[in-house]
């Protein structure tokens, strides 16, 4: 596409994630009055519904929002091309497994400290990445070998997230909005402790967009053009798994993220890593404001979880990916 056109999908981007945004503040089981709202900023009113309802609930959920799919689609970005498949996800390296399993854990052996959830689903997000990086310096493994690691530590965490159920079967209850994925319950304690992680994970990645295309053109190409392939993937792996953990620390386990929004701005903008980072993280900010604002408002008074909306979309998208990428998925 020319630049005219670049141009035009990121305004349009830009001016749908503000105006999901403020749908985002505004509807939910109450309407917001913002006429309401600006009197009671105007007045010092700390009692009133509206703005306390505004501050201390709308603002950090959306701005959670904004955070977690901005980190979950910008890691899909690097995670698809530095392997160089379609279907490469947080999931797919077992990150979200990781974080489930401390989670769970963390929430079988200290029930009343909820304080310690948020921590542990972003240590355990950091531990899957850091095997899997330990074994890409060692071993130099490539991007189908990374993918059959991904699945096999998904497999380990997930039969120990199944021992910690039979054990403290109580711990589920304590972990559920953390494994189904949810922003009902983000503060702004949570985000402050994630926001620094996020930011600069988006950052790195912006930094290291040009090694992300040289990879993806191939590991014999890379190293061709002077890249050292071994160090490059690791770092990128320790920048996903940074995304990833922040985003999870508060959000949950929301998936699909990172596979819907790369490919949308794959078809919208080609491949030019560049350019898809930054706008897959507008789009995936975007798609998670709106599957939260949905989910709130489909059952109302009734709340669905983001995470359940997510993967009831991505579920058929990840089918259809399959069937177009048959050839390609491993």
């Amino acid at each position: 596409m020319g630049r005219s056109s670049d141009k035009l999908i990121w305004a349009l981007l830009g001016t749908l994630l503000l105006v999901l945004m403020l749908l985002g503040l505004t509807l939910g089981a109450t309407v917001l009055d913002w006429p309401a709202v600006w009197q009671a900023w105007q007045t010092g009113d700390t009692t009133s519904t509206e703005l306390r309802i505004l501050l201390w609930s709308r603002l950090p959920r959306v701005l959670g929002g904004v955070l977690a799919g901005a980190a979950l689609a910008a890691a899909g970005v690097i995670l698809q091309a530095m392997l160089g498949n379609p279907l490469a996800g947080p999931n797919v390296l077992g990150v979200n497994a990781g974080a489930g399993f401390l989670v769970l854990l963390a929430a079988a052996l200290w029930p009343d400290a909820g304080a310690l959830l948020p921590v542990a689903a972003f240590m355990g997000a950091l531990l899957a990445v850091g095997i899997l990086l330990l074994l890409t310096i060692r071993g130099g493994a490539s991007g189908t070998a990374l993918v059959l690691l991904g699945v096999a530590l998904t497999t380990i965490f997930s039969a120990g997230m199944d021992c910690v159920l039979l054990f403290w079967p109580d711990a589920y209850v304590g972990a559920a909005s953390f494994l189904v994925g949810s922003l009902a319950y983000v503060t702004p304690e949570r985000l402050c402790f994630a926001a620094p992680y996020i930011l600069l994970g988006l950052a790195l990645a912006v930094l290291l967009a040009r090694e992300l295309n040289l990879l993806s053109l191939g590991v014999d190409m890379a190293s061709s053009l002077g890249q050292n392939v071994r160090a490059v993937r690791a770092a990128l792996l320790l920048v996903a798994a940074l995304l990833v953990g922040a985003a999870v620390s508060f959000a949950g386990l929301l998936s699909f993220v990172g596979l819907i929004v790369p490919h949308i701005m794959r078809f919208l903008l080609g491949g030019d890593n560049r350019l898809l980072l930054p706008a897959s993280a507008l789009g995936g900010a975007a798609l998670v404001v709106a599957a939260d604002m949905l989910a709130r408002l489909l059952f109302a008074p009734y709340e669905l979880s983001v995470g359940i909306l997510l993967a009831a979309l991505g579920g058929p998208f990840f089918i259809y990916l399959v069937i177009r990428n048959r050839s390609k998925v491993l």
